[in-house]
């Protein structure tokens, strides 16, 4: 587990048996020895009933003690091995499982990475948590075939063995008989690998919703939508529950055939040794063994039957595993790599002739467009994230190799994740920056407010995605973030948009300061934002209409000037979040910035 945990190795995506066999084939060591011990553990349950006849036969119907007494000796030794076989077969089959697990998990978030911003495009995020936790476990739970399966079959050959050394009808009968019970279960397996394919796929969109549910749900309250995101739900979880039912009662036919027919199969074969005993055919100790040798023949067939069903259920979760595994990373976004040509060895323009945007170097460039996606799709164009033509400076943006473009280029908008740990944390990324650094990037996005509020300051913990924080809170401490990394070209989106109109100005002219002699791009109507800009860019159809200081636009622009002016009105009554999640007008988050002096800033944060 050791070696999976740092190199899982390059898993075989040709199909769902292949890659169960890749897993199989990446611990051949442990694979062996949970073989070898469910195999000696098996065939060793056999020797008791062996043991016990002799006992009979040679001691206790002669009366000779000591032989009595030796064999029950031998008796308890067996049982003694028995007990240590079962513990290291488990040990060892649980260090397979726990391998099979690690090795899958570490391979799903490698892909994922190596998909990286064209993941929620191609694949929901429901579906992801349940390839990497549902069908993770069910394919760590597939390789206990591997051991108690392997060793089932020796054992049911062991057990045909010594029952031909008692009677040939026995055997048959035995030989036959634990197929025909495999033949009656296949048809269950094969259902029930249809039922689960079904329920797995609807098992990944319900959680989808959920996840937006969850991720939306101050959202739909404030829009009224919650109780019809909850109906639909309802009535995708009613559905899964139909599919469980489908799953379950196939499940229960299996597991009562299992138990059921090997029980009968049992009873049968004793009635026939019974009628042999009877006749004189065998003797009474021979009836004791063929008695227990079938009994012990139970857990083998029983064994069998849950590897079938085991490796059912494996197929089906093995399969939604490989067809995450075989999406394609954008061309443009592929892997985090060093093929390719070096970026500009100075700052240079960002050109996206889709647009007609540029990004020059130095200066705070603002683009506006009545549809915002529009502007974020220019972001996502410059940035590499989305197929375009772009370049920078005299190259071509996709031909430049894929880790400078990330380390020079970055994208702040509201959807990037804050992760459950300490604020300061959250802030810092993977640098560690010195007191000072961290003060002055918190200052400039207006997030020292945050700080104060909570009672540990940079050391407070933070839930998964921030949740103890408010919208407003959390798109300061990523505005923070940006800044504290200090690209070279920084694209942001929207970076005001859930902070009253007091905090938005002061925001925007801290922005400025910040990133003063460095290439920033902001996506806004705020005029509060835009009269601060070097230059404004105005977008109509995706396209760049017109080019100037906001102040010119306004005079020049009818289009521009309406849109702008429809969000000045907008601000003047802004609704903002305060730190409890609840809205307020024109006021501010408590403690506000005038609580401390600006000139304490850094003693406060230390």
């Amino acid at each position: 587990m050791s070696a999976s945990s740092t190199d899982p190795g390059a898993p075989d995506r040709r199909g769902p048996a292949r890659y169960l066999w890749w897993v199989i084939a990446a611990q051949p060591g442990r694979i062996a020895a949970g073989a070898l011990f469910g195999t000696v553990w098996m065939v060793c349950l056999t020797l008791p009933p062996y043991v016990l006849s002799r006992a009979i036969d040679d001691g206790l119907r002669p009366g000779d003690r000591g032989t009595l007494v030796g064999w029950s000796v031998a008796l308890l030794g067996i049982g003694v091995l028995n007990a240590w076989l079962a513990i290291m077969r488990h040990r060892t089959m649980t260090r397979v499982r726990l391998d099979a697990y690690f090795r899958t998990v570490r391979v799903i978030v490698d892909h994922a990475t190596r998909l990286g911003a064209g993941l929620s495009r191609r694949v929901s995020t429901g579906e992801v948590v349940t390839i990497g936790h549902s069908d993770v476990g069910v394919i760590s739970q597939t390789l206990t075939a591997t051991g108690p399966g392997v060793g089932a079959v020796i054992a049911y050959i062991v057990v045909a063995a010594l029952l031909l050394s008692v009677s040939t009808l026995l055997a048959v009968v035995v030989l036959v008989g634990v197929p025909l019970i495999a033949a009656l279960i296949g048809p269950l397996l094969g259902r029930l690998q249809g039922a689960e394919t079904a329920y797995r796929e609807r098992q990944g969109s319900l959680a989808a919703v959920l996840a937006d549910l969850a991720g939306g749900l101050r959202i739909l309250n404030g829009l009224g939508g919650k109780g019809v995101f909850a109906a639909r739900y309802r009535e995708g979880s009613q559905k899964l529950r139909d599919e469980g039912y489908r799953v379950g009662s196939t499940m229960s036919w299996i597991q009562a055939f299992g138990l059921g027919l090997p029980t009968l199969f049992l009873a049968a074969v004793t009635w026939l040794a019974a009628r042999m005993a009877a006749q004189g055919t065998i003797t009474v100790g021979e009836l004791v063994a063929v008695y227990g040798y079938v009994a012990v023949l139970v857990l083998p067939v029983s064994f069998l039957i849950e590897a079938g069903y085991d490796i059912s259920r494996g197929l089906v979760s093995a399969r939604r595993v490989v067809g995450f595994l075989n999406l394609e990373p954008d061309p443009e976004t592929r892997g985090w790599n060093t093929e390719g040509v070096d970026g500009p060895e100075a700052p240079s323009v960002l050109r996206d002739p889709q647009s007609g945007v540029e990004v020059a170097p130095g200066l705070l460039t603002a683009l506006v467009s009545a549809r915002p996606a529009e502007c974020a799709d220019v972001v996502d164009r410059l940035a590499r994230f989305t197929p375009s033509d772009a370049t920078w400076g005299t190259r071509r943006l996709d031909a430049v190799a894929l880790d400078q473009v990330r380390a020079r280029i970055l994208v702040a908008d509201n959807e990037a994740d804050l992760f459950a740990g300490t604020l300061r944390s959250a802030v810092s990324g993977r640098r560690d920056p010195d007191d000072e650094a961290l003060a002055d990037a918190i200052d400039a996005a207006m997030a020292r407010d945050v700080v104060l509020g909570l009672p540990e300051g940079l050391d407070a913990p933070l839930d998964a995605h921030a949740r103890n924080l408010s919208g407003g809170q959390r798109q300061r401490l990523r505005l923070a973030r940006a800044l504290l990394a200090g690209p070279e070209v920084l694209l942001a989106i929207e970076p005001t948009s859930a902070v009253d109109a007091h905090t938005e100005a002061k925001m925007a002219a801290r922005l400025r300061t910040a990133r003063a002699g460095s290439a920033t791009v902001i996506t806004s109507t705020s005029p509060l934002l835009l009269d601060q800009a070097d230059v404004v860019q105005y977008l109509v159809d995706g396209r760049v209409a017109a080019v100037g200081r906001h102040t010119d636009l306004l005079a020049d622009e009818p289009g521009y000037r309406h849109l702008v002016s429809r969000d000045a009105e907008s601000t003047d009554g802004t609704e903002a979040e305060s730190p409890d999640g609840t809205e307020q007008r024109g006021e501010q988050e408590l403690p506000t910035e005038r609580d401390v002096p600006s000139d304490s800033t850094h003693e406060v944060l230390r």
